[in-house]
């Protein structure tokens, strides 16, 4: 059998808008403030804020339409509006969508639920800070032994402050003094870590970007410490997430700038709608719908149709499916030669 070769059009790319560097290492400038933040209400508020603050951001549906989601609706948008990339990527695609439905779905019925929370866990700590170590790797241009024992310390310290975080409810006292303690520890290293691996960074920015990805992780275990469990999520929510919107404007600007390529943006010419607004504001509108009404509206027609109802059909299943491809997808889309890369450059080094 010969392989189906998959032909991408050749259109005259321009690539107008790079992504930056020096923005995207100017997105961590959250963590001074939120330590100001945290430091202002803890001596001067008597941590008024931290008692107003949800004990978990994912009681706060604010948070969960402003944060996390709403990235993973536009890279899912992203890819399902653009044919070519869904032949590209058809067979990946299908196969995940196969091990989702039986590993979490028929699995589910199985495997305990904190199993599959922890795992889920894990991938969501390593998602988001494979992508931050990923882009400095360019940067810092760190030997491949160094830059994954900065990634999987940080990722190892990540994930204990988000069981810390999210578990605490369900932890006896000594699970979660355990759970800080090792938490602790993972953070001395990585930043024993850092200190050793700058050596290896060629530029003083390299090393800037080095050290803001390991403060990143340093801030949230304190402000974890301190009970501030909003802002420990919040820190690392906002620098993902910016981050990753900056990929995707400057794809649909480069693509779709000069003559839009596909539906979603013809129909955005349309209405005259920027090219550059057109998948945050979709993502972000879809987000807020889905989240507000997605399992009122499911449940209704079911009820209306065969009598039953579906536990968080939208908020928790169709939301944690495409979270999940988005976590898959993410690793490969964005490689070298991939076609949404061809409409990517960088600047600011």
């Amino acid at each position: 059998m010969v392989a189906q070769i998959i032909s991408f059009p050749e259109p005259k790319i321009s690539n107008k808008l790079a992504v930056s560097f020096r923005f995207l290492l100017s997105l961590y400038a959250i963590i001074p403030l939120c330590l100001l933040v945290l430091w202002l209400d803890s001596l001067s508020f008597n941590h008024a804020l931290r008692d107003m603050l949800p004990s978990s951001p994912s009681h706060f549906l604010l948070f969960q339409i402003l944060f996390g989601t709403p990235h993973i609706v536009a890279s899912n948008l992203l890819l399902a509006s653009h044919e070519e990339y869904l032949q590209a990527y058809k067979t990946k695609l299908i196969a995940m969508t196969l091990f989702i439905i039986v590993f979490f779905g028929v699995g589910s019925l199985f495997i305990p639920y904190r199993a599959l929370y922890i795992i889920t866990a894990c991938w969501t700590v390593y998602h988001v800070l494979k992508q931050q170590h990923g882009i400095a790797k360019a940067v810092c241009r760190l030997p491949n032994r160094a830059f994954y024992w900065q990634l999987w310390l940080s990722v190892s310290a990540g994930i204990f402050i988000y069981m810390g975080v999210f578990l605490k409810n369900s932890l006896e006292p000594a699970q979660a003094e355990l759970v800080l303690q090792v938490a602790s520890a993972l953070t001395v290293a990585l930043v024993a870590s850092t200190w050793v691996c700058q050596k290896y960074v060629p530029s003083r920015f390299g090393q800037y970007f080095l050290w803001a990805n390991t403060l990143l992780v340093v801030s949230s275990w304190y402000v974890y410490s301190q009970q501030y469990y909003f802002l420990a999520i919040l820190m690392p929510r906002l620098v993902h997430d910016i981050t990753a919107y900056s990929f995707y404007v400057s794809h649909d600007v480069n693509r779709h700038g000069e003559q839009a390529q596909n539906g979603l943006f013809r129909a955005a010419a349309a209405v005259r709608l920027p090219v550059w607004l057109v998948l945050p504001l979709l993502s972000f509108l879809l987000t807020y719908l889905l989240q507000a009404y997605g399992d009122d509206l499911v449940n209704l027609i079911l009820q209306t149709l065969f009598s039953t109802q579906i536990y968080k059909a939208v908020t928790l299943g169709l939301l944690g499916y495409l979270a999940l491809m988005h976590y898959y997808t993410e690793a490969f889309v964005w490689a070298a030669g991939s076609p949404l890369r061809r409409y990517i450059r960088f600047s600011g080094l």
